[in-house]
């Protein structure tokens, strides 16, 4: 059993040493891109099946509007080809996109949202989560969290340790509260610098990022401690932000482009 758990730490330090985040960060990566975008496409297909999708021709228009400044920006390694971008008509506050280059929108969030800028924010932001390889980080970090759980285990019932259930019950929480959580932080941290980035060469003003998560402060609604958490606290992530904005303004002020994407009223979902 120490050969298969050195086994398995031999292998995870290899990966980690040989993958990289955009930020620089040291990643646990197990799978290959073609296999997160077929992950990523079977998903979109079948969210498109079971959710109502949104007919409204100006809603959708600008939605296409926005995306279609951030996505030529974003390296063809990350997807070739075009980004299919849909709106669901649902009240739900939220936005993703996935391997394969699939983004989808909640008609809820436009809601919470101002303007074009601020809709950047949160589409540079789901972007940046596919660039920095997440899904595939998360995933590989739950394998190798749940196989040092069957590899502890294991030596445990070797050694017929005392009290065993309750000894992997703690370290199944350590998992969770120290790694895993912390890792969806880091992520969502990530993804918000590499958002702010992306809406800045694309032409969206940078400070919309900061003010849209105002907005979602604003919401309301308790949320947990930071501690027990996959995201940061709203405050967090502004402070983050705002200090990231030393680095975005000059992009912004260097960038030729300039979008025109005017948001439509947006009707309630049924």
């Amino acid at each position: 059993m120490k050969k298969s758990l050195i086994a398995l730490l031999a292998l995870t330090t290899v990966v980690a040493a040989c993958s990289t985040s955009p930020t620089g960060r040291k990643q646990l990566l197990f799978h290959s891109s073609s296999q997160l975008d077929a992950m990523g496409t079977s998903s979109f297909e079948q969210m498109k099946k079971e959710q109502t999708i949104s007919t409204d021709k100006k809603v959708n228009a600008f939605v296409q509007c926005v995306t279609d400044y951030i996505t030529p920006n974003v390296n063809s390694k990350v997807h070739k080809g075009e980004w299919e971008v849909v709106v669901f008509d649902s009240n739900q506050i939220n936005a993703f996109a996935l391997p394969g280059g699939k983004i989808g929108v909640y008609t809820g969030i436009l809601n919470v949202t101002e303007n074009a800028g601020q809709l950047a924010a949160i589409i540079g932001h789901e972007v940046g989560h596919v660039i920095a390889q997440h899904s595939n980080e998360r995933l590989s970090s739950s394998q190798l969290s749940q196989a040092a759980l069957v590899v502890a285990g294991t030596t445990m019932a070797a050694k017929d340790v005392d009290n065993k259930t309750l000894l992997l019950a703690g370290l199944g929480l350590g998992l969770q509260y120290g790694v895993l959580m912390p890792y969806g932080r880091a992520h969502e941290t990530e993804a918000d610098i590499i958002g702010q980035e992306l809406m800045a060469v694309s032409g969206f003003d940078p400070k919309e990022s900061v003010k849209l998560w105002q907005n979602m402060a604003k919401q309301g609604g308790a949320a947990p401690p930071e501690f027990f958490s996959t995201h940061p606290s709203n405050q967090t992530r502004i402070n983050g932000l705002n200090k990231h904005l030393s680095k975005t303004n000059p992009m912004y002020a260097q960038s030729n482009v300039k979008p025109n994407c005017v948001k439509p009223a947006i009707p309630k979902s049924k």
